[in-house]
Order: structure tokens, then sequence, then C-alpha cells
């Protein structure tokens, strides 16, 4: 073989070898990609909105004092559980029992006064009833010429002294009435003050505060200052979890909604509650005012628990996740199976489907580690009159063929991983859920892999 013919065959060698690459790298560029699907069927969904919060009681007493002293005697300690109308702590009374005893004098006073009185209106009566003789006698012997007017006068005048007397008299009992009246209120009064230096406990629960100690001063709240809390005592029989539920999560919470509370002092445990209150004016809290530039705008719901907590203490931390729809066997899709794409309708609200472009001309890699081309696409282009463009959530269905169209759906309630389908699916139907940037990249009519999940496991 010549050398010319031997250059000639390298250069064809050459050429195909290069061909060849330029072939495999084509092939490799635009090759489907490989994604997971998985088939459409009904699934009992449940929607949940967990919020974070404290346990409280549902009933809780913050004891604060009505009179001002020391404290001189206190039976309790933080912790200890007490009955209704357990003693709890005494206040000095000397200053209370001291105004109580003068009070009781001057009810007795008062009363020794209002026998006084009537033992006069008993004397003015009787001076009365003897003038009213004389008056009558005088008047017989007027009548016979036996007696002057001077003297009949005279005791028609005493008739009307005794009278005003006796009225008198009677005002003044009136009056010593109404002063054992008020003495008397003086002296209620007094000795309700008296009770006040005795705390004792309004209903059966735990102390779950004491803020102070015997023989310690305590002060009485006014207008502008706040009185002394001697102790909280909480009914632990009812608890209640008290979460702040976003905003945008509170339209769906309703009364009555069961609810499961974990509590983080409590592990691998969870306890039935319901909705018991729902707050209608938000929670101004600076969360995320740091991150997000604005306060967060939260809603208070509280959950009563239905079950017995063991070893509970008000303030503890909990989670309420609250059941806020069920659904039974509903056509469910995968959460990351849905995506957005821009479709165009018509005028009959119908879907235009447009022809797929070519993937080469995309310049996309579709692959697993791929990311969206950051290159701006072309602006769209005008449409015909009566159609729209409009962003519609869907997910891809992947043929028989192994090509993916892209379906509108409407979604329901959203459960743990899969949303309600109300339409644009039907059961048996298989989706693309992943991986997510080539979810984000499909476009009706590429040809995709389906990985056989099996082999991984």
């Amino acid at each position: 073989m010549s050398r010319t013919k031997k250059m000639v065959i390298g250069g064809v060698v050459v050429v195909l070898a290069g061909a060849a690459t330029a072939a495999n790298f084509y092939l490799k560029r635009v090759q489907a990609p490989t994604v997971t699907a998985e088939p459409i069927r009904k699934r009992d969904l449940e929607a949940v909105v967990s919020a974070s919060g404290k346990i409280q009681p549902k009933r809780s007493v913050n004891m604060s004092a009505n009179v001002m002293g020391k404290v001189t005697r206190l039976a309790v300690e933080e912790g200890d559980r007490v009955k209704a109308g357990q003693f709890l702590l005494q206040i000095d009374p000397t200053n209370a029992a001291a105004v109580v005893q003068r009070n009781e004098a001057q009810v007795q006073a008062a009363r020794v006064g209002l026998t006084q009185a009537r033992v006069g209106i008993e004397s003015a009566r009787s001076n009365l009833q003897l003038a009213e003789q004389t008056l009558k006698r005088q008047q017989d012997l007027w009548k016979g010429g036996l007696t002057t007017k001077e003297q009949l006068e005279r005791a028609q005048s005493e008739v009307d002294v005794r009278r005003s007397d006796l009225k008198a008299r009677e005002q003044e009992v009136a009056g010593r009435e109404q002063q054992i009246r008020q003495e008397t209120a003086s002296l209620a009064s007094s000795r309700y003050n008296l009770s006040l230096v005795t705390l004792t406990s309004p209903m059966d629960g735990l102390v779950t505060r004491r803020s102070i100690e015997e023989g310690e001063n305590v002060l009485v709240g006014t207008m502008n200052n706040a009185g002394t809390v001697l102790l909280s005592i909480a009914d632990m029989s009812v608890l209640e979890a008290e979460v702040e539920v976003d905003e945008t999560d509170i339209p769906s919470v309703r009364l009555r909604q069961m609810a499961k509370v974990s509590i983080d002092a409590i592990p691998d445990r969870t306890f039935k509650g319901r909705v018991t209150e729902v707050g209608n004016s938000p929670i101004q809290t600076a969360t995320q005012q740091a991150v997000t530039g604005r306060a967060a705008t939260n809603f208070k719901v509280v959950v009563t628990i239905e079950e017995r907590v063991p070893d509970v203490r008000p303030g503890f931390t909990c989670t309420a996740d609250i059941t806020t729809a069920t659904r039974a066997q509903a056509v469910a899709v995968p959460i990351q199976a849905l995506t957005v794409r821009e479709l165009i309708y018509d005028a009959g609200g119908k879907v235009v489907r447009q022809p797929p472009p070519d993937r080469r001309a995309r310049r996309i890699n579709l692959n697993a580690n791929a990311t969206p081309d950051a290159t701006p696409s072309a602006p769209p282009a005008d449409l015909p009159p009566g159609q729209t463009r409009k962003e519609t959530e869907g997910v891809f269905v992947v043929k028989a063929d192994n090509t993916v169209t892209f379906e509108p759906v409407k979604v329901g309630i959203a459960g743990e991983r899969y949303f309600e389908v109300l339409s644009g699916l039907a059961d048996g139907n298989r989706v693309v859920t992943g991986p997510f940037n080539l979810v984000r990249q499909l476009v009706d009519g590429d040809t995709v892999k389906i990985e056989d999940l099996s082999k991984k496991k």
C-alpha cells in the first residue's frame, strides 16, 4: 500500500472518529432526563395547622393584698396542693382589729342613745295625755262659766307644747335609728377589712407561685401602681394550650376542631384536645421583625386538653396540631409534583396547546443537577383576540410513550405529603415527582426516562 493511500485512509478514520465523538456528545446533550414518577391514587387526607405556645390552666387566680401590713403567718410553699377555704397566710391584724372594736363600741353607744330616746317618747306621750285631760276639764268648765278664758288658753297652749315635744322625741328616735344603721355599716366594713388580713384558697388547686416571705410587708395596688402578688393558685384539672396561629392559617381554624398537643417536657406522647377559643384580635409580635423587616401577625387560639397530663407545670412549651379538614379516599397528588406554568386560554376558558419547543433550541441540560437557564427568554408574542395568558398550577402527566404533558389541576386541602385534587386528574394517572429542578424545566412533549426506585432500596 502506497504512502498516499495510507494517508487517505488515516484521514477518513480521523473524520469518522470526530463524527462519532460529535454524535455521541449530541446524543448525550439531548438524551431524555431521568425523573421519578408516582401513580395517582385515592388516599385519606388530613389538613393540619401547627402552632406553638404554652400550657396554661383554664382557671388561675393571682392573689394580691387588699390591706397593707406585715405578713405574720405563712402556711404554704410553692408547689403545695391546697383545698378551697384552706388557710394560706395572714397579714398583721392589729390595726384592723382595733377599728372593729372601736366601731362595736360606737354601735353599742348608738343603741343606748336609742333606748334613751324611746324612754323620752313615752314621757312626752304621758305629758301630752295629761295636758289634753287638763284642756278637756277647762273646756267643760268654760261651758259652765266656771273658769276664765286665760286658764282655757293656757291649757290649750300646754297641749300644743306637749304635742311638739312628742314630735321632737319621735324625730330623735328616728335619728338614733339612722345612727345605728350608720355605725352598723361601719362595723361591717371594718369586720370585712379584718377578714382581708387572712387569705384562704378560693379553689382546689396548686400553688404555682409564692412571691412573699413571712415578715415582709405587702403593698396595696393603686390606679397607677400594681399591688403585690402574694400567691398564684391554678386549677390543674383542666389544662389549655394557648398557641399563636399565623394569620394565613387562622381562617381555617374553627371551634370544636380536634387537635393533638405535644409537650416538650413530656416527649414521645401526645394529648387529645379541642379548639375552644379563636381570637378575633391579632397579637403583634416582633419575632420575625428582624428577619422580614415587619412584625409577624398571629392570633391566639386556645385548645382545651381532654386528657389528664401527668407532672405538668404552667408555662410548659407545647405544639398543637389542629385538624382543620379531612377527606376520605380523595384523589391525591404528591406536593412535590405540583408546579406552575403560564398557559394560554381561549375565550371559552379552554387551554390552547402550543407545539413543543425544540429541546436543542432551549439549550437546557436536563439532568438531576441542572439549574434553569439564566438567559432571559424572548418576550411573549401577541395573542389573537380572545386569548389570555395566566399562570396555572398543574402537574406533568407521563404518557404511555414516556412523554409528559402539563395538566392544570384544582387542588383542595393540603395534607402532610399530598394535595387533594378536585379536578384535572384521574385515579391511575402517573405524574412526575422529581427531581425538583427538572420539574421546573419540563415542558409539554418532553421525553423522560422513569427511574426505577426499587433498585435503590
